[in-house]
This record gives structure tokens, C-alpha cells and sequence, in this order.
């Protein structure tokens, strides 16, 4: 029997590489792997559909699922986390303290981008910074004119305008035309070299350390996602995605704790792999739905209240069945 040849849009990172150098292969497939960057990836998976499994936005993915016209079935594969604490920058010289954007105009790429739905939860749930309290803008941080890869249809009281078409939220946030910025990534670099622009924390490392402590919640941004008509045809292939993504995550994490020679290319590795073991456990990046129910339930009560679900999800609805359980020797 011939194995299914299938296209695999993912990153290239470290826990993805034994699968793009083969040492992990998913049973019972013969993979196309494209590398890609998450704005082309994404927008290429919701827009068209190119792939039979793809990297996806959790956001995007969970407003398809709640309208009913998601084209994938994600499995419980997080290759993204981030605490998102370092995605909000502001005019320091005019904000001070979080409570300080009432009322002032913040630009982002999206609106609907996870990584802004997880900046407006913990603005909310710590600093009382509701989103229909700021005067949202969106427009590309390096390109003008970036549209939201999905449609939304946003509760009465938020207010999201879009930049002008000749210019970028980088460049307000520059010219001081918005007093904040919010993205997965940062303003261009020559706005990040203004002494007047700088993270809304000054040490947002600490803040997201307490933040973990307080809730036990590490942000997840994406999952990986199967193309729905696949998964109803080989019922198997869900739970195979699921162990190839886990051993591929596996080597990665052997090859870190391996400092013989260090595998990433900054300094003090060892020492931040036994920091973050020490605070998040042993399996600090987690995959599965049991380890993760918390954070998943975080994400989903927000993306609803936030008008970006257009009903409540629950955790037991959006993986596949198949991957909610696994085999044990």
C-alpha cells in the first residue's frame, strides 16, 4: 500500500526539524514539507486551503470553528507559545502604566491575530483594560494595507478604524499618531531605536513570570491543523500527526539539554532551560489537550468575549477525538 502524499505547511523551528530532516516521520505518509513564515502560511490556509496540514493561527482557527466553516480539524499541537506581555509597545513618553491606554489609539496588524486576543486578556484580567476602552487601528507594521484573514463581525462598543492605505502602524506609532502598538511582532527596527517607543513593561519578563505563577497559564498561538476531508477519510492520520509533532518536540528538547555544545546561539541556555523547568514543571511546553485544559478554556472564554467567536467553545469540541488520548507502555 502506497503511503498519502500530503503538503505540510509548518516553521522552521527546532521542535519541527527532526521531521523536516526525516529523523521523525509520520506513519503512513510520504510529506511534502513547506517552511514558511505565519503570515503567508495562515493566510494561504484560510483564504484557499493549499494544504493538507498546516501550522494554523488559534485564533483564526477558532473563529472558523465557531461559524461552522473551518476546513481543518487541529490536533493538539502547539508550535507556538509566547507569553505576550513583550507584544504591546507604547509612546513612553505619554503611557505609564496599562491603565493609561483608556481611552488612547493602539495600532495592530490584525484583530484577530492570537497573540493580540491573549495582550487584550491580560490587559483585562490585571489591569482592568477592557478593549472597548482603547481606540483600536489596524494596518501593516512594514506594508500598508493588511487586511484581517478572517471575517469579523466585533461587538458594538470596540472601535477599530483602519490606518490610512499609505502608511503602517509603525510609522504612527513613530510620527506619535497612535499611542501604542500590538502585534506578534515588533515596529520596524529604526522606530525601536526612538528612546520615546519601548515595551509598555519595563521588565516584562518579570511581569509574565508572575503572571504564570498566578494563573498557570503559558499562551498558546498555534496549533496544527488537517484538512477535515483527510481526516474523515483515514481516521488514523489525526493520532500519527499527533506522536510525529511529540517525538519531533522529544528530540528537541534532548538536543537543548545536550550543552556539549550549545544547539541555540545565545549565551546562558543551560542556565534558562533549568530556570524554566524549575517554574513550569518538567514539560513546560506542553502538548496534548489534559496538560493544557486551563490555558485552552483562558483562550476560549476571551476570543468569545471579545466578540471574535460567534459562540462559546468548548475544549471538547475543537481537537480531533482521536488525540485526546494516547497509548502507554
Amino acid at each position: 500500500m502506497s503511503k498519502l502524499q500530503l503538503s505540510i505547511a509548518m516553521g522552521d523551528y527546532d521542535r519541527t526539524r527532526a521531521l523536516l530532516d526525516a529523523r521523525v516521520r509520520i506513519d503512513g505518509v510520504d510529506p511534502v514539507y513547506m517552511t514558511l513564515y505565519p503570515e503567508e502560511m495562515f493566510f494561504r490556509a484560510m483564504r484557499s486551503q493549499d494544504f493538507d496540514i498546516s501550522e494554523l493561527s488559534f485564533s483564526s482557527y477558532a473563529v472558523k470553528t465557531a461559524n461552522g466553516d473551518c476546513p481543518y480539524v487541529a490536533v493538539p499541537v502547539f508550535l507556538s507559545r509566547a507569553f505576550r506581555h513583550t507584544s504591546i509597545y507604547v509612546r513612553k513618553d505619554r503611557i505609564k502604566t496599562p491603565q493609561d491606554l483608556k481611552g488612547k489609539r493602539v495600532g495592530l496588524p490584525e484583530y484577530q491575530l492570537s497573540a493580540n486576543v491573549w495582550a487584550r486578556a491580560l490587559l483585562q484580567d490585571d489591569y482592568g483594560v477592557h478593549p472597548e476602552d482603547v481606540h483600536w487601528v489596524r494596518g501593516g507594521i512594514e506594508t500598508p494595507g493588511r487586511p484581517e484573514k478572517v471575517a469579523l463581525r466585533l461587538p458594538p462598543g470596540v472601535r477599530l478604524d483602519t490606518a490610512p492605505a499609505d502608511t503602517t502602524i509603525s510609522e504612527m506609532l513613530a510620527r506619535g499618531e497612535i499611542d501604542g502598538f500590538m502585534a506578534p511582532r515588533p515596529p520596524s527596527a529604526h522606530v525601536l531605536r526612538d528612546p520615546k517607543v519601548g515595551w509598555l513593561f519595563d521588565d516584562p519578563t518579570a511581569v509574565a513570570k508572575d503572571y504564570y505563577r498566578r494563573t498557570k497559564v503559558f499562551p498558546i498561538m498555534h496549533v496544527v491543523g488537517i484538512r477535515k476531508s483527510l481526516a474523515e477519510a483515514h481516521p488514523w492520520l489525526p493520532a500519527a500527526v499527533f506522536k510525529a509533532f511529540s517525538q519531533a518536540k522529544t528530540a528537541a528538547l534532548e538536543a537543548l539539554s545536550d550543552t556539549s555544545a550549545t544547539k541555540v546561539t545565545l549565551p546562558f541556555v543551560e542556565e534558562q532551560l533549568k530556570a524554566a523547568r524549575e517554574a513550569m514543571g518538567e514539560d513546560y511546553w506542553s502538548y496534548g489537550v489534559a496538560p493544557n485544559r486551563a490555558t485552552i478554556e483562558t483562550f476560549l472564554r476571551h476570543h468569545y468575549a471579545q466578540g471574535l467567536s460567534a459562540r462559546r467553545l468548548s475544549v471538547d469540541e475543537i481537537f480531533h477525538p482521536a488525540t485526546y488520548e494516547s497509548y502507554v507502555i
